[in-house]
């Protein structure tokens, strides 16, 4: 491996694992972010493909998905009363209360991988009839997604006009995401209607009926659901009223599936092999967990911090906080990751650590960014022979003193990250 690809494969390692810590705030997310984060999570690509710039950006976005602004009182979509449980009623649109099924939880210590035809032979027998042309589909054991992501597209036409169709498949750690919601603003988002219901297993479910673009340049229609569920299936299905996402003049009046017949293709149990071999996306918090309290990490860290400096605020979960410094007039702040992995180590970052330097007493550290912090902040990640690892990242100098030394050095940096001090409580 080449230095530079060396150098991009820690960096993106490292600071995903920061932005695991952020949540957005949703409220001030505009129509086209809110757009954006709909189609980054239906393109959803590996982070083997993400270049330098972009893993930086991984940072400010921490949440799988870049939910929707608003809350759950808007919409006028009516939902079914319930979802079908075979593909033959799903085919017809229609429900029946009496073959009512909800998605439950499908666990499997080694599931057995399914392929993209399996998928995609799924996704078809859900849907109208009708010629279906530029079909396929990927299933889990495609390894460039490691087993993390199941999906389908297809041009659908019964009749009244081509349509594309798109399915994708994830699954999530309880603490690692959060269902998209309807947006507040239908005008600014470019939304018809929008419904969000919880079903009698807990499931969230997402009906939208909206357009391609927010901004009016084009009036095709998409149409979309989204089901999460408590065993962490994440089904969603977007459709069109053109043969491409972009690009196409409109072939219909509007998609060829109403929000019921969505509803009933994302609920349907045929689902529950697929999800059950669809390996879980990122981190089990739970499983990691350190048990160390805010309070417990601010202690820990208060003893680490040069003689003068003091922590004066705090805020954060299980895994990882941010804490505000200060030392006389000047002020910073980093955020402080710390997981137990346990003696088997990380799994995720076998990559990235590979070829990390080694310290003395068998911990192994990454350190990325610009030690004087002006260009690149400063990240220093360690894995100890335990399984603790330790990940500080000192966060940007203000805006309005952008050419301010970092409160704290490159040196003192490394010195909290590899500190002995941090030991986990389970």
């Amino acid at each position: 491996m080449s230095e530079p690809d060396k150098f991009e494969d820690d960096l993106l390692y490292a600071l995903t694992r920061t932005g695991e810590g952020f949540r957005t705030e949703q409220a001030g997310l505009v129509a086209g972010g809110y757009q954006r984060g709909r189609r980054r999570w239906r393109r959803r690509s590996t982070a083997a493909v993400v270049g330098g710039a972009a893993a930086l950006a991984l940072v400010g976005t921490g949440a799988v998905y870049l939910g929707a602004p608003g809350g759950r009182d808007a919409g006028t979509v009516s939902a079914a009363s319930a979802p079908v449980s075979t593909a033959a009623t799903a085919a017809t649109g229609t429900t029946s209360a009496a073959a009512a099924a909800t998605p439950t939880a499908v666990k499997s210590a080694a599931p057995t991988p399914v392929s993209g035809d399996e998928v995609l032979a799924t996704f078809r027998a859900l849907l109208p009839k009708g010629e279906t042309t530029e079909a396929k589909g990927q299933g889990t054991d495609d390894q460039r997604q490691g087993g993390t992501y199941a999906s389908a597209s297809l041009v659908l036409d019964d009749g009244h006009g081509r349509s594309l169709l798109q399915l994708g498949i994830q699954k999530h750690w309880p603490k690692q995401t959060q269902a998209p919601t309807c947006p507040t603003d239908f005008k600014l988002a470019r939304i018809d209607s929008c419904a969000d219901t919880t079903l009698p297993d807990g499931s969230r479910l997402l009906l939208e009926q909206g357009y391609e673009y927010s901004d009016n340049r084009a009036d095709t229609k998409e149409w979309s659901a989204v089901l999460t569920g408590p065993d962490g299936r994440s089904i969603s299905v977007h459709e069109w009223n053109a043969p491409k996402e972009k690009g196409a003049p409109d072939s219909r009046p509007n998609p060829p599936l109403t929000p019921e017949q969505l509803r009933a293709v994302v609920t349907d149990r045929s689902w529950d092999r697929i999800v059950a071999a669809v390996q879980y996306d990122g981190v089990n918090e739970d499983a990691v967990d350190p048990h160390l309290s805010l309070a417990d990490r601010e202690s820990v860290l208060a003893g680490l911090l040069p003689q003068g400096m003091s922590v004066t605020g705090r805020s954060g979960n299980a895994l990882s906080a941010t804490f505000q410094l200060a030392r006389g007039r000047a002020a910073g702040a980093l955020i402080l990751r710390v997981e137990n992995w346990g003696g088997g180590g990380n799994p995720l970052g076998e990559r990235a650590f590979k070829d990390a330097d080694t310290l003395p007493d068998g911990s192994r550290i990454l350190v990325n960014g610009d030690p004087a912090g002006k260009e690149k902040p400063l990240t220093v990640n360690v894995l100890r022979p335990d399984g603790t690892e330790v990940l500080v990242y000192q966060l940007p100098n203000d805006k309005q003193t952008p050419n301010a030394e970092p409160l704290l050095s490159a040196d003192q940096v490394k010195a909290i990250a590899t500190s002995p001090a941090w030991k986990a409580k389970k």
